[in-house]
């Protein structure tokens, strides 16, 4: 039961970033799925203005060779400026029941932040959305 973590680096890999809450939650009749069109097009720097000042990495988490959990983290520069807050985001989180994949995905992303200098990552945020 090997756990294996992939930085999301192609179209492939955002593809399956995006369908893996589909298989996750297929069936349950309390979720509602998000586009996929709008999905691709949120992580496309080329069509979501929010990448002008934000850094993104986005990561997927295996398990016997199966997406078994994801994870967006998010440095969003103009929110640091404004409020002097050197925070990490994290976003778009679902995996399996198992304690070691979801470590493996907040692990990447505290690992990330720490890279890049922040002090606290926080809560599941989007973007741009703000806490002050």
């Amino acid at each position: 039961m090997e756990i294996i973590l992939k930085e999301v680096v192609s179209n492939k890999d955002l593809k399956k970033f995006i369908d893996f809450p589909y298989k996750l939650y297929a069936g349950n009749k309390f979720w509602i799925p998000q586009l996929r069109f709008d999905e691709m097009n949120l992580f496309n720097p080329k069509k979501n203005p929010a990448f002008e000042f934000c850094d993104v990495k986005l990561w997927l988490v295996y398990k016997d060779n199966k997406v078994a959990g994801r994870v967006a983290g998010i440095i969003n520069r103009r929110f640091i400026e404004k409020w002097q807050d050197k925070y990490c985001r994290f976003g778009w989180i679902d995996f399996i029941d198992d304690e070691n994949v979801s470590k493996a995905l907040l692990d990447a992303v505290e690992n990330w932040a720490e890279e890049n200098g922040m002090k606290a990552i926080h809560e599941p945020l989007g973007f741009t959305k703000h806490l002050h």
